[in-house]
């Protein structure tokens, strides 16, 4: 496994490789890596001859009253993660390598933007668009991996890819769990213990409404779910949605696939979490 600091010479090595005919996998991360990302780093494995894992928090994805600089920061955790899961490349690059001075380039994805988090986090998806735009030129990455816990984001990088012609395939990974339900973020390390236990009711009250997919319109649900979200101690709800599983536009009666996704802050710490449902019939 090889660290590599420079964006120049992570550009060299990609090309080589794929001059040689390697497939190259991509994970795009923040660091403070997990069983989820390490998920992600074994599927590339077992897909790619060349596995890629930036390691990068990105400054322009941030607002300004949000985390950026107390996003948890775990180097030396993180490389042991890369390694034992085989990684060939680990891709931690400087601000500065990044986006040199004086950058003013941005992407991106009208509309799938502004909607779920967007209005919560304005500048974020556009941040988020511009970097993986950036990793993907680096990289030259075949497939680019993606979890389903950042639905919005993964449906976002999705179309970027598609409307600007990248050769980037992306892939879809499931949303890794802890055995209690909370799904695994970087971010639970803000939470207490009893800001844990206390969080479990996201997973919860998104597993208890998906029964009534089945046989609810989907006001119900809405209600029912902002119901239970409501009931949670110490929490302040951003938003609980369903959205069309293909292009995020609300859901109505004839969406046969949709997402219900929700954002919830239990004390100070903001968690995402969403659940797939499909109609009987449907896949």
């Amino acid at each position: 496994m090889r660290v590599i600091k420079s964006v120049l010479q992570m550009q060299k090595i990609s090309l080589k490789h794929l001059k040689d005919g390697d497939e190259i996998g991509l994970v795009p991360t923040m660091g403070a890596l997990h069983k989820g990302h390490a998920s992600l780093l074994s599927k590339s494995e077992k897909d790619d001859d060349v596995t890629i894992v930036s390691i990068f928090v990105n400054p322009i994805q941030f607002g300004p009253n949000e985390d950026y600089l107390k996003y948890p920061r775990s180097v030396k955790q993180d490389l042991e993660i890369c390694r034992k899961n085989h990684v060939d490349y680990v891709f931690m690059p400087s601000v500065e390598d990044m986006f040199s001075q004086g950058h003013k380039t941005f992407a991106e994805v009208k509309v799938m933007q502004d909607i779920l988090c967007g209005p919560f986090r304005p500048v974020h998806f556009r941040g988020v668009v511009t970097l993986v735009s950036k990793l993907f030129n680096i990289s030259y990455a075949d497939r680019a991996y993606f979890g389903m816990k950042d639905f919005q984001q993964l449906k976002i990088v999705e179309r970027m890819a598609k409307d600007l012609n990248f050769r980037t395939k992306i892939v879809p990974c499931p949303t890794v769990r802890e055995r209690s339900g909370l799904a695994l973020s970087s971010r639970n390390t803000y939470l207490s213990d009893d800001e844990k236990n206390v969080s479990l009711n996201i997973s919860k009250a998104l597993k208890e409404v998906q029964q009534d997919f089945k046989t609810k319109n989907l006001n119900f649900i809405k209600k029912n779910i902002l119901n239970k979200l409501k009931k949670i101690p110490n929490s302040k709800i951003d938003y609980a949605e369903v959205v069309s599983f293909n292009d995020l536009s609300i859901a109505d009666k004839n969406t046969k696939k949709v997402v219900f996704a929700v954002a919830v802050w239990i004390g100070k710490t903001r968690l995402i979490d969403n659940i797939v449902m499909t109609r009987r019939g449907e896949k």
